[in-house]
């Protein structure tokens, strides 16, 4: 698929009102940029005139208005009740970036876009409020409400992704519960988060790029896209795993060392609650590779009909080599 010259254009002024909005220096001018934000990744959504593309542009556009809404109105309440304003203006960022209990708009809104969208929607949208939420992290409350938003995130994003068929969703449910190891990590730490965020961008970056050049949203059209490879079934088994943050793999390592931070703390209950949810996103994620794995050797005449994945296809293949730095580098041995 090419882009237009104009996709590039509002990419442009999508990282400029996120510059705007974790640089400013009022309420105000972080408004401004959030707006600019807005209708910047608007046109991403609607690149094709097509109706899923334009609802979920809708949706997208009707949530975001809502916690624009939200934050300036209570910025205004900042002089006569700063506890209280503060708060909502966590609600409204947490609303922004899709966080439970604010998640509802968030798997829609997956469901309706293309995979690069996919990408900017889970990584580069989330920069700002992230950012912006750990301005806020200033009292012991906002914290605790913190710590209790990325508990209940990671409880809805593990839940939420059992028995879903469409990857897109998935994606969003295991977004949802990334979300809330970096809530955790922006409430203790204001420089931890932007390592995990890396590491969680890169890690999802090879996995759209592999969905976007299979042009496939479905389970089963994942299974049947190529089966006669060997070496498919393996890079995306890899590609999950990472994901799921299984050592020996790199996506272990922020994890691992936000678990280390978090005994130091002494946040014993919030590290259950991830942990668990770990173990069940990891389960949704198995049922995304145990097929693979069962049908390696086999060669099925239907695969001629869906678009094959190989080694001409470089780009993916750098992008997925980030996922076995663990494997090579075992970074993680370093930590203990």
């Amino acid at each position: 698929m090419t882009f237009p010259f104009s996709y590039f254009i509002f990419f442009f002024f999508l990282i400029m009102g996120t510059v705007i909005s974790i640089s400013s220096p009022s309420w105000f001018g972080v408004w401004v940029g959030l707006e600019l934000n807005l209708m910047s990744f608007i046109p991403l959504i609607s690149l094709k005139m097509n109706s899923y593309f334009s609802e979920a542009a809708l949706k997208y556009f009707l949530i975001q208005a809502m916690g624009s809404a939200l934050l300036i109105s209570s910025s205004f309440l900042f002089i006569s009740l700063t506890s209280i304003s503060l708060s909502l203006i966590l609600f409204s960022l947490l609303l922004k970036m899709g966080s439970a209990p604010f998640h509802f708009w968030f798997p829609q809104v997956m469901e309706g876009i293309l995979w690069p969208q996919v990408f900017l929607l889970s990584t580069i949208q989330k920069v700002a409020p992230l950012t912006l939420i750990s301005y806020l992290m200033v009292s012991e409350m906002l914290s605790k409400l913190t710590i209790l938003t990325a508990i209940s995130s990671a409880v809805i994003g593990a839940l939420g992704g059992l028995n879903l068929m469409l990857l897109r969703k998935i994606i969003a449910f295991s977004s949802i519960n990334h979300l809330s190891w970096m809530l955790i990590a922006v409430s203790m730490s204001d420089t931890f988060w932007l390592f995990y965020f890396l590491i969680y961008s890169l890690i999802l970056l090879s996995i759209t790029s592999m969905f976007f050049s299979l042009q496939t949203y479905t389970l089963p059209s994942l299974i049947k896209s190529n089966q006669n490879s060997s070496f498919f079934p393996l890079l995306i088994s890899f590609n999950f795993l990472s994901l799921s943050g299984l050592p020996p793999f790199t996506g272990f390592v922020p994890k691992w060392m936000l678990i280390q931070i978090m005994l130091n703390q002494k946040l014993f209950l919030p590290i259950f609650f991830l942990l668990f949810s770990a173990l069940i996103t990891l389960y949704f994620y198995l049922r995304i590779i145990i097929p693979f794995i069962l049908i390696i050797g086999p060669k099925m005449s239907f695969n001629k009909k869906f678009k094959s994945f190989t080694l001409s296809t470089p780009s993916v293949i750098i992008k997925t080599l980030f996922n076995f730095l663990g494997l090579f580098l075992p970074i993680y041995s370093l930590l203990l």
